[in-house]
Order: structure tokens, then C-alpha cells, then sequence
């Protein structure tokens, strides 16, 4: 009994990846309908890790830079509650814990969007705060080269 929850995991995990694949492709509507299907499954209650990813993508296919903050702000709260609610599962906190650069990042972006440039400081510094959790690697490397494009925008360079 204790395999079936951690199958549906790996379920959930699988089809938040086909999604992502879609988006990249550049199908956004499909990605959208599909991360939106998986979180009414998943809700507001489900697996932290699960809720962290599928929000902080599902931001990636908001036409509406509100819809798009209101989505980095739930992966932002569920990566928060990972560590209250699985505690134990190391793992699963440090793979959140090098998210929070990109997570901070996003809501930067999302502020700027909005026109709300001290909002965008606040979760910029945030973003810098955290590159610790970054490898020295093609993703790490790609998070701090565009924290500096957005601090850049946001001095008007």
C-alpha cells in the first residue's frame, strides 16, 4: 500500500513534465490546459513539491501579468511549506531550496511587469540572496546572468 502513493507521485511528476515539454514547445494553451487539469487533481492541499513545480510553470503560460504573479506567489508558498510539511524529506527540501532563486526572480519579472518597481527590488535582492542553492552550471549560470538583465532593466541600462 505504501508503493501506490509514491507511483501516483511519480504519475503526477511525468505528466508535469509532458506539460513542460508542450510549453517549451511552444504550445502554451495545451501546457496551461494540462497544468490546469493536474492542479484540480493536485489542489491546494496536495504534495508541496508537486504544487511548487506545476505553479511555478503554469505562471510561465499566463497571457495576464496578474494571473502570472498570482501563480509564481502559490509556487512561492508551496516551496515555503515543503519543509513544515515533510520535514524528513531532505531531498525534496533541497531540490525546492535551488528553486527559490528562479522563484524570487519570477516575481520580480512579474513586478516589473506590473509596474511595481520597489516590489521587484524586494524579491530581486531575494533572488541574489539565494544563488548559493545554484550549481556552477548551465541552469545556475543562466538564473544569475538574468538576475543581472533584470537588475540592469530596473536601472534603466
Amino acid at each position: 500500500m505504501r508503493e501506490q502513493p509514491e507511483a501516483s507521485g511519480d504519475a503526477v511528476v511525468t505528466r508535469i513534465g509532458q506539460a513542460i515539454m508542450l510549453l517549451h514547445g511552444g504550445d502554451r494553451e495545451e501546457a496551461r490546459n494540462r497544468f490546469g487539469a493536474l492542479w484540480s487533481e493536485i489542489g491546494e492541499a496536495g504534495d508541496a513539491l508537486h504544487r511548487c513545480t506545476l505553479a511555478h510553470y503554469m505562471a510561465d503560460t499566463q497571457d495576464d501579468p496578474g494571473d502570472e504573479l498570482a501563480w509564481d506567489l502559490r509556487a512561492l508558498a508551496a516551496a515555503d511549506g515543503l519543509s513544515e510539511e515533510r520535514p524528513a524529506r531532505h531531498e525534496a527540501a533541497l531540490e525546492v531550496r535551488a528553486f527559490y532563486p528562479s522563484l524570487h526572480l519570477n516575481l520580480a519579472a512579474d513586478y516589473v511587469k506590473l509596474q511595481r518597481p520597489e516590489a521587484a527590488r524586494v524579491h530581486l535582492d531575494r533572488a541574489r540572496a539565494a544563488t548559493d542553492a545554484l550549481g556552477d552550471d548551465g541552469y545556475g549560470n543562466g538564473v544569475r546572468a538574468a538576475i543581472e538583465r533584470l537588475e540592469g532593466r530596473l536601472r534603466g541600462e
